[in-house]
């Protein structure tokens, strides 16, 4: 890899060094977030500092990714829904529970195991041992559209696309209830729950929260329920579950951000990342992709439909 570091500037003070980097570090884990301070690959101004240091606003923030070592996530000949293909990158048509990249609890069957089978060793290792190619995630029960690069010019290119809002990513949802407008956006920002270290919330002044801005579209209105096509401008973790749980139509199905009574039948929440586009890292042509409602969405929505017209 040929530049290493990550390097943000501290927008407002007072934060922690180590709550501020799970901020701005998506998918590196809490663990080996400290990992990397203790190391000595985080510094501040140009010096490390403690985990518990705060920072202040302006400050420039470098972390030194280390480089990939041997992977031991075993290639599985796990079949693989293939959108699009070429020396760079693929697009992958991800099936609702599997999950993205291993991780305790799921060494196994995961769309990296899947991926290593079926690139081999043409994989970016930016993302290191346990994330070879992946750019961006989805969460285990959503299904649809992810970017993988093949290599690190591919994911340096997308990853900035990522950090500048220009990807383009539209999901489906059904969600509880019936919103009172058929087309708003969802502008709170999003950081981690204060309690409940697994889940994000929505902190309107919380320490580390990042600005996450949704946009919805409503598509059909069903008895009990909405069908909305949803737009991401920003792609925090869990964002559009947050933010629909925050206006008070939680995704169907969702065991997280939902109700107490969870619909079973759903095995997690109803959501779909339908559509993607983004610039070609080496042709620099805009691309989209879309993927088809799945079995379990369409399923869930024609039920919905029948009911509406008993």
């Amino acid at each position: 890899m040929d530049d290493p570091n990550f390097t943000f500037i501290v927008d407002d003070g007072g934060i922690r060094l180590d709550k501020l980097l799970a901020a701005h570090l998506d998918g590196i884990s809490r663990s080996a977030i400290q990992n990397l301070i203790a190391d000595g690959r985080v510094t501040v101004g140009g010096r490390p500092l403690a985990k518990s240091a705060k920072l202040s606003a302006g400050q420039i923030v470098t972390v030194s990714l280390p480089e990939p070592v041997e992977l031991d996530v075993l290639p599985e000949d796990i079949p693989l829904d293939i959108v699009y293909e070429d020396v760079d990158m693929l697009v992958v048509n991800k099936p609702k529970g599997m999950v993205v990249h291993p991780a305790p609890g799921n060494y196994t069957g995961t769309l990296v195991n899947a991926l290593l089978c079926h690139c081999g060793e043409s994989l970016s290792g930016i993302n290191g041992v346990l994330r070879p190619g992946i750019v961006h995630r989805i969460d285990k029960d959503t299904s649809g559209l992810l970017l993988v690069a093949k290599n690190d010019m591919a994911h340096h290119s997308l990853a900035e696309q990522i950090q500048s809002h220009s990807l383009t990513r539209e999901y489906r949802a059904i969600v509880y209830g019936n919103l009172k407008n058929n087309i708003g956006t969802v502008n709170a920002p999003i950081g981690r729950h204060p309690s409940e270290r697994k889940k994000m919330a929505v902190q309107l002044n919380g320490p580390g929260a990042r600005e996450a801005v949704t946009h919805y579209f409503v598509e059909e209105r069903l008895q009990g329920f909405t069908y909305l096509r949803l737009r991401l401008e920003t792609g925090r973790t869990h964002q559009i579950r947050v933010h629909m749980a925050y206006t008070g139509h939680p995704v169907a199905g969702d065991p997280v951000y939902g109700p107490k009574k969870v619909i079973t039948q759903l095995n997690g929440q109803c959501l779909h990342a339908g559509l993607i586009g983004f610039i070609h890292p080496r042709s620099g042509e805009y691309m989209e992709f879309s993927a088809s409602l799945p079995e379990y969405f369409s399923a869930f929505l024609q039920k919905l439909r029948v009911k509406e017209y008993e």
